[in-house]
């Protein structure tokens, strides 16, 4: 896989993750809100992965 595939997919996990931010915001959320919280943090440390591995390349 090149760097550009990998810049291209993690874009799109950025833009999963406002979803979810969006989610929080939704009082009915109830018990779900821990497995969005998880995913939250879960994706943030993949795109602190990402730009530590590729400090030059960042997502754009």
């Amino acid at each position: 896989m090149d760097i550009q595939t990998i810049k291209e997919r993690v874009a799109l996990v950025e833009t999963k993750r406002e979803y979810l931010l969006s989610l929080l915001e939704q009082p009915n959320l109830g018990t779900l809100r821990v497995d969005v919280n998880q995913a939250l943090e879960e994706m943030d440390d993949l795109i602190d992965e990402f730009r530590r591995t590729f400090p030059q390349t960042g997502t754009n």
